[in-house]
């Protein structure tokens, strides 16, 4: 049995219509739950970074978010000035939408990092346990090989000394660039000084291997096979605690603590 062009044509329109909403509606559903799971992704990372959470540690998502809410405090600054924001609220704040977006971010200055645009404000966490200040964590991202790596580093409360780094998402080549996941290289990043003396931001990942922190502190073990990765994740740490970057954020932190 044969069908004229229009119903041949009406029946692949219609089929067209039930999946396009089928697939609307599924996305519309589980967009609740992809949001819950984006929160509690970084709640972890944020965790892990801090050194409050073991790399790759299974725990019931009520203890992830129960022991975020009890060591870390969020805030949003002005990244120019370095002063805290209090007109964003937190819950609702995206620092990449916000890059995204030209009326809430600027073009940045020619970068090694090759990070393009800035939003006006950024998403800081303090990490502090018994009222006291344990490590400030810091969202990086930057060009590698393939695409911008995004992660977090941890510092001191010295503003200096290293405390950790991690990446949440990033294109680099598995057993190559994609080693920034090891938890044998990460591992190498603790102790660590991002500025010298003079507050100049120093921290490099080195062709080859890096001493120890007590001996080489002002670098890290190199990615081997990954040069270009290597570079960019030097390149993306010194930007993010450079001028450019949270420079401002770091240098009003320390005035207060009478650094």
């Amino acid at each position: 049995m044969q069908h004229s062009t229009g119903y041949i044509v009406g029946f692949a329109v219609s089929v067209c219509l039930v999946c396009a909403i089928f697939v609307a509606s599924s996305a519309v559903g589980l967009k609740p739950l992809q949001d819950a799971n984006k929160l509690l992704d970084r709640q972890t990372k944020v965790l892990t970074v801090a050194g409050l959470l073991e790399e790759g540690a299974s725990i019931p998502r009520d203890e992830i978010t129960s022991l975020f809410e009890t060591t870390i405090k969020q805030k949003v600054i002005d990244l120019k000035t370095g002063a805290a924001n209090a007109e964003v609220n937190v819950a609702d704040f995206d620092q990449q939408a916000a890059a995204s977006d030209p009326a809430r971010s600027f073009e940045a200055p020619s970068n090694a990092a090759k990070v393009r645009r800035l939003p006006n404000n950024a998403l800081v966490f303090d990490v502090v346990e018994k009222g006291k200040l344990k490590a400030l964590i810091l969202p990086i991202e930057g060009y590698g090989l393939w695409g911008t790596l995004y992660g977090y580093i941890a510092l001191a409360p010295d503003a200096r000394t290293i405390v950790g780094i991690t990446f949440y998402k990033h294109k680099e080549t598995p057993g190559l660039g994609g080693e920034v996941d090891n938890p044998r290289w990460k591992a190498g990043w603790p102790g660590r000084l991002a500025f010298d003396d003079r507050g100049n931001t120093k921290i490099a990942v080195k062709k080859g291997v890096a001493g120890s922190p007590e001996d080489d502190p002002y670098n890290v073990d190199g990615l081997s096979g990954a040069t270009i990765t290597s570079r960019g994740v030097t390149s993306l740490v010194r930007f993010w605690l450079g001028d450019d970057g949270f420079g401002p954020y770091l240098a009003s932190y320390r005035t207060q603590a009478g650094i």
